[in-house]
């Protein structure tokens, strides 16, 4: 058999790329319409309604927060389709290392504690995503922060035009540091991933516990298994953790007031309350629930495929 040839820990690498970069391309318009949302100088963050009195005379003008639909009907009225599409290109650069990187993490540490630890047990899989996070939040943070820049230009006043211009960009203004602003934000961010991985482990044994799971033979119903406990535990743990998202957002903003984590969740509260901290919630929603079900279920199908060569 050639999987025998194939070491697990590449299978999980092929894996975790695929599944990664389909859910990408996909998902692109929802990501950017998340980033600017969670940004605070989103230009599409708000939208503009006159408030009219009995004699037809505008007595002010108030702001009501666009919803995700709006968002991206704005977008591309105000820049055209492709705006939805802005950072992709890193995106798609960044998603497939940055998903092989993790879910090959993932598999070599639970392989590795499954043999000091209780095998399968909550704690493998949470020390296991940790160190999956970890590892591949250091290794990538640099294209996020580029991906994030260009998201957030809007069609006036563009300073990027293309990756490789922001990445000289960002390289002259604000030196090799500046490619990781927002990592901090991103090591707390692991939290969800911990929390997310081990609920999905366990919806996904319980679900195979109770259909008498044959790993030998994967049924369609069983890739819809793993896309229900994908999103299930997805989106239980982003919203637990989502904060730590908009703080990320605002750190990788060029030329802001924010400096560190904790600083900038407090200015964010103090100026714009609790629910400052929850903007672009939706959005991620959105964007998350389904890629998160397309890449668990492709990483699952290129496994499990790739084991049975």
């Amino acid at each position: 058999m050639i999987s025998q040839s194939i070491s697990p820990q590449v299978i999980h690498l092929v894996a975790g790329g695929c599944g990664g970069t389909v859910g990408a391309v996909i998902t692109c318009p929802l990501e950017v319409v998340k980033t600017r949302l969670q940004s605070s100088k989103a230009s599409i963050k708000f939208l503009p309604t006159p408030n009219i009195n009995a004699d037809g005379a505008v007595t002010h003008v108030s702001r009501r927060s666009l919803g995700v639909f709006q968002s991206l009907k704005t977008i591309c009225i105000e820049e055209g389709g492709s705006a939805l599409f802005r950072g992709l290109g890193p995106n798609l650069v960044g998603i497939a290392p940055s998903r092989a990187i993790y879910f090959g993490a993932y598999a070599s540490a639970k392989n590795f504690l499954n043999t000091k630890l209780e095998p399968e047990s909550s704690m493998v899989h949470l020390l296991s995503a940790a160190s999956g996070g970890f590892i591949s939040s250091t290794c990538t943070n640099p294209i996020w922060l580029i991906k994030t820049r260009l998201q957030l230009e809007h069609r006036n006043g563009k300073r990027y035009t293309n990756t490789w211009r922001a990445i000289k960009t960002v390289y002259s203004h604000e030196g090799l540091r500046g490619f990781y602003r927002g990592v901090t934000a991103s090591y707390v961010g692991i939290s969800e991933t911990m929390i997310h991985f081990v609920i999905y482990e366990r919806i996904k044994k319980f679900l195979r516990e109770q259909r008498a799971y044959n790993s030998d033979l994967l049924s369609p119903k069983d890739f819809l298994t793993f896309m229900g406990a994908a999103a299930t535990s997805k989106s239980i743990a982003a919203t637990i953790a989502y904060p730590h998202e908009v703080a990320r957002t605002r750190l990788r903003e060029e030329g802001t007031k924010y400096r560190t984590f904790f600083q900038t969740l407090s200015t964010v509260l103090r100026e714009e309350g609790f629910r400052g901290c929850y903007g672009g919630l939706v959005a991620h929603l959105a964007r998350q629930i389904p890629n998160t079900a397309i890449v668990l279920v492709v990483y699952e199908l290129v496994v499990y495929s790739l084991n049975k060569l």
